[in-house]
């Protein structure tokens, strides 16, 4: 799939970035109401509507809008997947086979805000801020899987090398992962601001709060996201937050969201290879520009080429010369040159395959992996929550675990695909996204706790009902006796059949009340009656054990 690096020339200056695409993918888990097993099949419907509408609008898409808003780069983003995927994607419309209104809705809702235009960010302190155009904001929520994706694309025109780079690195995280002696956070942006059309700030990180941060830790056990992003995704509220909110999310991964990033480049080739590495696996810029400091050891990177990058296209030759996939599961990069027609073309060349079918590459990916884990943190918390003692425990308890396994089984006839394109390279950039991301293994993994906790429900409602079975079974050959002795010929023992009515009843009182006694005194003592039937019936046991046997019925003390 790939070659070996192109080294690049030492008279080649830095290379420039003329444009550049960031797309962040932020996977997270949506929690149930109350006590139900999952969240609302349906969570969107959550959203306020009407006179409190919040900034979340229902999108209305290129499929299913404006026919003039469908363009060729739709067309082909459509053609690139499997039917099975395209129906997961994008519904199926109407047939003439069909009722006109017979059409079948996506396995997903996207839901758009647009009152953010612009990201200010300031990578580290002191460095000049940089001003993002915000392309779009959006929410992708699923059907019968309680996952929700935050979409975020930005675009910048003239950056450094290094200066994409940082963003690359810091831009993408939901919260610090500590502070320097001076207090300042570590590998996240010093600074971010959302900004309105009329340059407003609508919200900023609160990344130097650090008692903040480590106070909610403290008391919630679970980290506190940055105020820039919660601010994004409101009405949609943390779990662990006192902020009232009927949609509620979890972090359900790494505090880095995966991300995707497009660099159009003035001159590729003159990236050293520590610039490739630095943006495959998303390290940061390292030492000075055009240093070949690695940023890992020789022998940890020794198969980068091989297992990170996708060189179809890296060459002087075709529409796209020196066009390089860097793909490592948490993130997809494509470089290319800048003065490439084909490269830069919204329509029908590299930009529009990166915005269109690799994204939706990317997103079916960590889709995947995020409902795979979402199931899996379903069962960890149902076992946490069981309590033995509690009857109604158990039954919330079984309910959960039906739940999760009727959730996966949708999970996997629904969105659970090997493949998504025959087309050789959406083909090839799928499997190393799913194999970065070790998602054969995970799903390996998940279903066999499902299937285990599945299994160990119905053996347990296997082993009731037969302890049912055994009770009634008991109660039968004792109340056999009974029937038997009293009803032999028709025999009855008192004649009372001309007798008053109120006398019959209180004999029909009185017989009942004793008959439910003795049934229920049976019941009650059925399985110790079960021993001792069993020991009756073995032909190895002498007299004295059997009379041992039916002693031990009224014997005090647990079974």
């Amino acid at each position: 799939m790939s070659s070996q690096p192109i080294e690049p020339s030492t008279q080649l200056p830095p290379p420039h970035v003329q444009r550049m695409h960031q797309i962040l993918l932020w996977p997270l888990r949506l929690m149930p109401l109350g006590d139900a097993p999952g969240a609302p099949r349906r969570p969107w419907e959550l959203l306020p509507k009407g006179a409190e509408a919040g900034p979340w609008h229902e999108l209305i898409d290129e499929y299913t809008g404006d026919p003039a808003s469908f363009h060729e780069r739709h067309y082909q983003e459509f053609v690139t997947f499997l039917p099975y995927v395209q129906r997961f994607l994008y519904g199926d419309g109407r047939s003439p086979g069909r009722p006109q209104d017979g059409r079948s809705e996506a396995g997903m809702k996207v839901f758009r805000r647009r009152d953010l235009v612009k990201l200010r960010v300031c990578p580290r302190p002191g460095a000049t801020p940089l001003t993002l155009d915000v392309v779009h904001v959006d929410l992708y929520f699923f059907f019968d899987v309680d996952v929700v994706l935050l979409n975020v694309e930005v675009c910048a025109t003239d950056l450094e090398l290094r200066q994409a780079q940082e963003l690359l690195y810091r831009l993408g995280r939901a919260y610090p992962s500590g502070w320097d002696a001076q207090g300042l956070p570590l590998h996240s942006l010093a600074s971010a601001e959302w900004l309105d059309a009329q340059g407003q700030v609508l919200s900023a990180s609160d990344a130097l709060e650090r008692e903040h941060y480590i106070a909610h830790v403290q008391e919630h056990r679970a980290p506190c996201i940055a105020e820039h992003w919660a601010f994004v995704l409101r009405p949609l509220v943390v779990d662990h937050s006192n902020e009232p909110g009927a949609l509620r999310f979890r972090q359900i991964e790494y505090y880095r969201m995966p991300m995707m990033a497009y660099l159009a480049l003035d001159e590729p080739l003159a990236l050293t290879r520590s610039d490739m590495v630095s943006l495959g696996l998303v390290t940061g810029p390292q030492g000075k520009p055009g240093s070949q400091q690695l940023p890992f050891a020789e022998q940890h990177l020794h198969d980068f080429e091989s297992k990170y990058c996708y060189d179809r296209f890296w060459g002087d030759a075709g529409a796209a010369p020196n066009t390089r996939y860097l793909c490592s599961g948490h993130s997809l990069v494509v470089i290319g040159r800048a003065d490439s027609s084909f490269f830069s073309c919204r329509d029908r060349g590299v930009l529009a395959h990166f915005r269109h079918q690799h994204f939706m590459i990317f997103l079916i990916a960590h889709f995947q992996k995020a409902s795979l884990l979402m199931f899996s943190d379903r069962l960890v918390e149902a076992l946490r929550r069981l309590n033995v003692q509690d009857a109604e425990n158990v039954r919330r308890f079984k309910r959960a675990i039906r739940s999760s396994f009727e959730g996966f089984l949708r999970f996997s006839h629904r969105y659970w695909f090997h493949e998504v394109a025959e087309q050789a390279q959406s083909r090839a950039l799928f499997r190393m996204c799913a194999n970065h991301l070790e998602l054969p293994v995970l799903y390996a993994e998940v279903k066999e706790r499902i299937t285990d906790m599945s299994a160990y429900l119905e053996t347990d409602s296997i082993r009731r009902q037969a302890n049912t079975v055994v009770r009634l079974t008991v109660v039968t050959i004792f109340g056999l006796v009974g029937t038997i002795t009293t009803g032999f010929l028709g025999m009855n023992l008192l004649a009372e059949a001309d007798a008053p009515l109120s006398q019959r009843l209180l004999y029909f009182a009185l017989v009942m009340a004793a008959t439910l006694a003795l049934t229920v005194y049976t019941m009650v003592k059925s399985k110790r009656l079960s021993d001792f039937l069993d020991a009756l019936s073995d032909e190895r046991m002498s007299a004295w054990n059997k009379l041992r046997a039916f002693a031990a019925v009224w014997r005090s003390g647990p079974d």
